[in-house]
């Protein structure tokens, strides 16, 4: 038996990266899993691979999570759960940041985030759960990543107040909280097919074995253990709580 037999989970940003993993993973977990993104390609391609639904989501359009959630249940007859995985990044500093690109990645991450809870949860079924994902820099400051850190706060802001106005209805809500993640995000030289992958990797491993006391990137794989966690009946009594992984990152730095 499936840790999700049963439910139908709708997750953001599911063609690639962390979003790929927590379908694949909840699909074999027993979910019936709806796979939702604007990269179809990839995002029909999953589906056909791991038997799913693909839905074209743009997550910072309200029409467009109406028409999404129209499909899954007419697909499946109930929502019960949600993972608000999609989301951008631009490195900037702050003074030098143009306000579209910072109304961007407030769309994106913040909006798209409000959007999903706003349209799934009235027509969720009761004791379902919300999984949303924050960042590292929701807890903490980053230079140069200051649109999607204030993004990231207002997502736990979110998670926190959806927790307690859905609780009577025994809907959970939590948070991610992922520090730097092996996928495009964090590593954009993977959808560079001129990219020396093996010089990047090394690069990447030297950034991260100073930064990180566990000495590595994270795997999106990880992640989409931590989100399963959260959608399923091991953490039926948390709700409202950000859950950080980053392999220490927190926690401070060594200096030895």
């Amino acid at each position: 038996m499936g840790k999700l037999d049963g439910r139908v989970v709708l997750v953001t940003g599911a063609a690639r990266g962390q979003g790929e993993q927590e379908a694949r993973l909840f699909r074999a977990e027993g979910a019936e899993v709806v796979i939702a993104d604007v990269l179809d390609e990839q995002g029909e391609a999953l589906a056909a691979e791991i038997g799913a639904l693909y839905v074209h989501l743009d997550v910072g359009r309200e029409d467009a999570w109406q028409s999404a959630v129209r499909a899954a249940r007419e697909a499946h007859g109930r929502i019960d759960g949600l993972v608000n995985n999609a989301g951008i990044l631009r490195f900037n500093a702050l003074t030098d940041t143009p306000l579209d690109e910072f109304m961007q990645v407030v769309q994106v991450n913040q909006v798209g985030c409000f959007l999903g809870v706003k349209t799934v949860a009235p027509v969720m079924t009761d004791g379902g759960t919300i999984v949303n994902t924050a960042s590292y820099t929701a807890v903490t400051g980053m230079a140069a990543v200051g649109s999607y850190a204030a993004t990231k706060h207002a997502v736990l802001g979110l998670t926190r107040v959806a927790a307690l106005e859905l609780a009577p209805r025994g809907i959970r809500v939590n948070a991610v909280c992922p520090g730097a993640i092996d996928t495009a995000m964090s590593n954009p030289s993977l959808l560079d097919p001129d990219a020396d992958r093996e010089e990047t990797a090394k690069a990447v491993d030297g950034l991260y074995r100073k930064l990180v006391p566990l000495g590595r990137i994270g795997r999106p794989e990880e992640v989409a253990r931590l989100a399963l966690f959260l959608s399923c009946d091991d953490s039926s009594y948390i709700t409202g709580q950000p859950f950080v992984i980053d392999g220490g990152w927190l926690a401070g730095v060594s200096v030895v």
